[in-house]
């Protein structure tokens, strides 16, 4: 007897009634971490939550290494990512992007007591940490070729464990999005140093060239959560303490 697979649509018309797998950097607070306990959670996680209960999905938000996660998602390992990815130009020619839903700007972190500047950082041959697969990261490398500054990058899993060598000195600074610089420097005794000259940025949920459906699906969730009060309970919460 054959068997018949029907695949149901959700009454918003919008996706097959499925879960959902994000894809999701595990150390990027505060838009997405895993705690202690092993649960996920950040802005993005609550924001997807929210957006799955809307839409009629379920999601699952699978930790992964961030240089890793575009081909992840192109192996179908993952179904989107919603983990504070820039939209950049050479990730849009592999991914689609939703509508942005935040800017950033990119800084240096320093020890809290430092006096050292962005200049001395990017002109003084000091060691500078970056989380590896990151837009700061190939943007820091590629204009230290074109203007000869002679700082040395150290690369990392994660924005919080080069924090950790700031702490320790093993290196002079840390490039990161501002919003985990804050993030850190509410924890931690470390500020921020400046901005460096990158242009600022916006994250955007990324999707398979292919998913228009899911596209589309999560275009919407997150216009509804925009235009929702729980969104400014979110940026209240994590982004703006």
């Amino acid at each position: 007897m054959a068997v018949v697979l029907t695949l149901f649509l959700i009454s918003s018309g919008n996706v097959f009634a499925k879960e959902f797998i994000n894809g999701i950097d595990a150390n990027f607070p505060p838009f997405a971490y895993v705690d202690k306990s092993g649960n996920p959670g950040g802005f993005d996680i609550d924001a997807v939550n929210w957006i799955a209960k809307k839409m009629g999905f379920t999601v699952k938000h699978q930790p992964m290494d961030w240089d890793g996660i575009i081909p992840n998602l192109e192996a179908k390992k993952i179904d989107f990512v919603a983990s504070g990815m820039s939209i950049t130009p050479e990730r849009q020619k592999v991914v689609n992007f939703t509508i942005p839903y935040w800017e950033i700007k990119q800084v240096f972190v320093g020890k809290k007591a430092s006096a050292l500047t962005v200049n001395e950082v990017l002109k003084g041959k000091k060691r500078l940490g970056v989380q590896r697969g990151t837009s700061e990261a190939e943007w820091l490398k590629d204009k230290a070729a074109k203007n000869g500054w002679n700082f040395e990058l150290v690369y990392y899993d994660s924005a919080p464990l080069a924090i950790e060598d700031v702490l320790n000195g093993r290196i002079a600074a840390a490039a990161m999005d501002d919003a985990p610089a804050i993030d850190a420097a509410g924890k931690k005794p470390v500020k921020i140093l400046g901005t460096f000259g990158m242009p600022n940025e916006q994250f955007g949920y990324a999707v398979r060239k292919q998913d228009t459906k899911l596209l589309n699906t999560l275009n919407k969730g997150l216009k509804m959560l925009m235009a929702d009060p729980y969104w400014n309970e979110l940026v209240k919460k994590y982004l703006r303490k």
